[in-house]
């Protein structure tokens, strides 16, 4: 559904200071080009600075152990130009692997096979409508932001799905829809990084980061002992959910939902009343699928347990280990090939038993549609492939990580507080670059190795990341799924405009991020928790 154009400020009678400010910040936003082309435009320009960087000789000294691997003999870190005869063989010769290689990259594409025969069967919608249809009315407005943030799990569905499911509900109910269509979004997209399961999104992030902290460091390497899992950020992503869940209730019911007030049916677009009416709930036979999907997942958990418990499971690393997390570290490193499976078998038991997969060609097309769907991130990848490698090659990252380290302990920024401003940085980073992985992948390079040469371990400053990555997400116009979100809301107000849709969610951004925030400071460094099995806190070389 295209965005509809944004409607003139003289017939948004709402708009305040803060709206008049974001539509400036929408303004620049719209200045950059395209997330492709400006990984294009990033790449020329790290092959320029090389070029720069080598002719005045950039050099810095090496703080890593001298056996470290990697270490030159001298000590020394030179920038390496890549525009000379070598640099061009280099590039050309490393145009393909990059790309092929880069961690994200098959990791994503494997969890979206499964993902993709769940949501062709209908498994991810019925679970979603299940879920809120289902819920009292005194409990809805948690149980619309919980199942909004558990959608995560299935990428585009909370957005596509939940969201306009959620504003159809509270208008069914006699609430205003537009409240619950602010609740589904703050918990879809505000919520992003938070979730009680293992979503695409987190063997997404810790490939880039594992790329990123190899600048310094490779041990940290795909496969290698020190490689970030998905499941870097999990401990601290599952209490997320809840406080997620609460602050957005509250939100919800003391801040948007007595500034929005009753419902004017007269604002709406014609034909929403019938929409409501036709709503329905899960047939009988959706009903079934539901609960033998479900039966399903139980046998399927009880089956992983029984391969990973017993001291000869399985899934067990057969070396004599210190801890439970370093014996569970094969099942640890699977869970991209368990989100397949846990997504595939329960989608086909669903899709068959409600006719919507009748036999092995629709569990194909169902993959194919997940792939189809994936044409833009390919191309992004590309890009971001090829500035990681660079990045790498020119030891530009590493020198740049080495000075900003520098500068951190000079400013004495090196305790637990240097992840306020880094928070910070990648919310107002987060408004120009909607994209999580984009974002990331041009950050995480220079970042990650910074904030690990003062001491904090990649899955901590992943984390730190995402909570800055989360908050902004329903402010910005910049988030790809912003324009249908407007189009939706549009359906109950045909005034409203994107100051409005700012406006309404800018509560949400401030209180996530204050209460993120917190729980993260309180967790990491207050009880010294993990923010996920086997990860630590600190990084020592």
């Amino acid at each position: 559904m295209p965005s509809p154009p944004p409607i003139p400020n003289s017939r948004n009678p709402r708009r305040t200071a803060i709206t008049r400010l974001l539509d400036v910040v929408e303004w620049l936003g719209n200045l950059l080009p395209h997330p492709v082309t400006l990984f294009a435009l990033i790449c020329v320009g790290i092959l320029l600075l090389s070029g720069i960087a080598g002719y005045f000789e950039w050099q810095v000294a090496d703080p890593r152990p001298k056996n470290a691997e990697g270490r030159a003999e001298d000590g020394i870190i030179r920038a390496v130009s890549l525009l000379n005869a070598e640099g061009l063989r280099r590039i050309s010769m490393g145009l393909v692997t990059n790309f092929t290689s880069f961690a994200p990259l098959g990791t994503v594409l494997v969890a979206l096979l499964g993902v993709g025969v769940a949501e062709r069967s209908g498994l991810l919608g019925a679970g979603i409508r299940a879920m809120v249809l289902g819920a009292p009315k005194s409990l809805l407005t948690s149980v619309v932001v919980f199942a909004a943030v558990v959608s995560n799990t299935a990428s585009e569905m909370g957005y596509v799905v939940l969201i306009p499911l959620a504003a159809v509900v509270f208008h069914a109910v006699g609430r205003n829809p537009l409240v619950g269509l602010a609740a589904a979004f703050a918990g879809v997209s505000g919520g992003y990084s938070a979730n009680v399961l293992i979503g695409t999104v987190d063997p997404l992030l810790a490939g880039i980061t594992t790329e990123a902290a190899r600048l310094i460091d490779p041990s940290y390497a795909p496969g290698g002992v020190n490689e970030v899992l998905p499941t870097a950020n999990y401990y601290f992503m599952v209490v997320s959910t809840f406080l997620i869940t609460a602050v957005g209730t509250l939100v919800t019911t003391k801040i948007v939902e007595p500034k929005l007030g009753p419902y004017d049916p007269s604002r709406g677009e014609e034909g929403i009343e019938e929409t409501t009416r036709d709503m329905g709930a899960l047939s009988p036979v959706e009903k079934r699928g539901l609960m033998l999907a479900l039966a399903t997942i139980g046998v399927m958990v009880a089956g992983l347990l029984a391969l990973a418990l017993p001291e000869n499971g399985w899934f067990r690393d057969p070396a004599d280990n210190e801890t439970l997390v370093q014996d569970l570290r094969p099942m640890l490193k699977s869970v991209v090939a368990l989100i397949f499976v846990f997504f595939i078998v329960p989608g086909i038991v669903y899709g068959r038993v409600t006719g919507s997969l009748r036999n092995d060609r629709d569990v194909i097309d169902g993959m194919a549609k997940a792939m189809s769907s994936m044409g833009l991130y390919l191309v992004l990848v590309f890009f971001a492939a090829q500035f990681v490698a660079f990045f790498n090659w020119t030891n530009l990252g590493t020198i740049t990580a080495v000075v900003g380290a520098d500068l951190l302990q000079q400013w004495n920024l090196t305790g637990p507080l240097v992840f306020v401003p880094f928070i910070l940085m990648c919310c107002c980073v987060n408004l120009m670059l909607g994209s999580a992985s984009a974002q990331w992948a041009v950050t995480a390079p220079v970042f990650v190795p910074m904030l690990m040469s003062v001491g904090y371990s990649p899955q901590v400053i992943q984390a730190a990341y995402r909570i800055g990555d989360s908050t902004t997400n329903t402010i910005t116009p910049m988030m790809s799924y912003f324009g249908l979100i407007l189009a939706f809301a549009m359906r109950y107000d045909r005034k409203l405009g994107i100051g409005t849709l700012i406006s309404m969610m800018l509560p949400y951004s401030v209180a996530f991020l204050v209460g993120w925030v917190a729980l993260f400071y309180v967790w990491v460094f207050g009880f010294g928790l993990p923010v996920g099995p086997g990860a630590p806190t600190y990084y020592v070389p």
